[in-house]
């Protein structure tokens, strides 16, 4: 072979031998510590979503129970007892909450004073309670009695279900009334 062509096979040969190249160690380590990085990142956001979903179950079924409870008041005339008597068909314990709902004795006198709560408690301390009332009120302009429910979310997890006091009614002479979350709550619905 001449000398001339052993000298470009060797070049080509050499220069083949030096692309094939792979990563080397520390390219690969610096690429699991990014991994690592975003998984550490993304791992706390995953994990809010999953207790996210678990709530969204308690605020259906304390909704749910809101509007049974209204379903059976407008049927007769008191608010349901207990969830069994108000045929929503909903579960009193779950995985994650534990349900009630109870009407106050029936007050034939003030109409105001007629109110059913519900809640849901959490079981598992990373997830928040909730509490649903349903309150009769009186429309000023027309003097007729109407429902009004809310749904009221812990500000923070923990098991248990929200205080009843921490829902206040108003009626006043000259304003509509009203249901409010106070203190640790907060409003999510109706």
């Amino acid at each position: 072979m001449k000398s001339e062509f052993k000298a470009k096979l060797l070049q080509h040969l050499l220069a083949k031998r030096d692309s094939e190249k792979g990563f080397t160690l520390i390219e690969l380590l610096v690429v699991i510590i990014i991994i690592g990085i975003l998984a550490a990142i993304a791992l706390p956001s995953f994990l809010n979503q999953a207790n996210k979903a678990k709530q969204s179950e308690a605020r259906t079924y304390v909704g749910s129970l809101n509007k049974g409870q209204q379903a059976y008041f407008t049927e007769r005339n008191r608010f349901g007892s207990n969830i069994n008597v108000l045929g929503v068909g909903l579960n009193t314990d779950t995985a994650n909450y534990t349900y009630e709902s109870k009407g106050a004795p029936y007050d034939a006198t003030t109409a105001t004073n007629n109110t059913a709560t519900s809640t849901g408690a959490a079981e598992v301390v990373a997830l928040r309670g909730y509490i649903g009332r349903v309150n009769l009120a009186v429309v000023l302009d027309s003097s007729d009695i109407t429902s009004l429910a809310i749904l009221c979310e812990k500000k923070a997890a923990g098991t248990g279900a929200p205080l009843a006091a921490d829902v206040v009614f108003t009626q006043a002479a000259t304003k509509d009334a009203a249901i409010e979350c106070k203190n640790s709550l907060e409003a999510v619905g109706n």
